[in-house]
């Protein structure tokens, strides 16, 4: 089958994958007591402190109000500060704190050890292709997700896109 003309088992196999990682990960991260989603908004905390509660719903796909409540335990449990954002008083900056940094390098080292398994069995070359082609996947799906007018909409409008 041509890969361009559409192999169905692409987009399944890239979830799949996604979501055995995310288990295996889960379990093994499990003894630091916190839940995914909050895992997670951590991580991106970690990597962008300032990062704004807006900005974080968005980078976790998930409505404000669950990412609010997902921040009022972290903060409770002392890994993240909310900061009042200088320019506009409605919007709060979040920013790692207390026991953040050593949850951070747990969290790093059971990442490269199930990195380090994962990959056991793969070559350099072929794990360099794999992440120069999801890359370019990656790069493609970002230019079509700007264009986020629903098929719906496009289709009462008489246009195709």
């Amino acid at each position: 089958m041509d890969m361009k003309s559409g192999d169905p088992t692409f987009g399944f196999t890239l979830a799949d994958t996604t979501r055995l990682l995310r288990r295996v990960f889960d379990r093994r991260a499990a003894h630091l007591g916190l839940t995914r989603a909050q895992w997670r908004a951590l991580k991106l905390i970690d990597l962008n402190p300032g990062l704004s509660q807006a900005r974080l719903s968005d980078d976790l796909d998930m409505e404000p109000i669950a990412v609010g409540r997902v921040i009022d335990r972290l903060q409770a449990s002392g890994f993240v500060e909310r900061r009042p954002d200088p320019q506009d008083r409605r919007r709060w900056r979040l920013y790692p704190a207390g026991k953040s940094p050593e949850v951070m390098a747990e969290m790093r080292r059971i990442a490269d050890r199930l990195h380090e398994e994962i990959l056991a069995g793969v070559a350099e070359a072929d794990f360099a292709t794999t992440m120069r082609v999801l890359a370019k996947v990656k790069e493609t799906m970002n230019e079509l997700d700007r264009d986020r007018t629903p098929v719906a909409e496009t289709k009462k409008k008489g246009t195709t896109k």
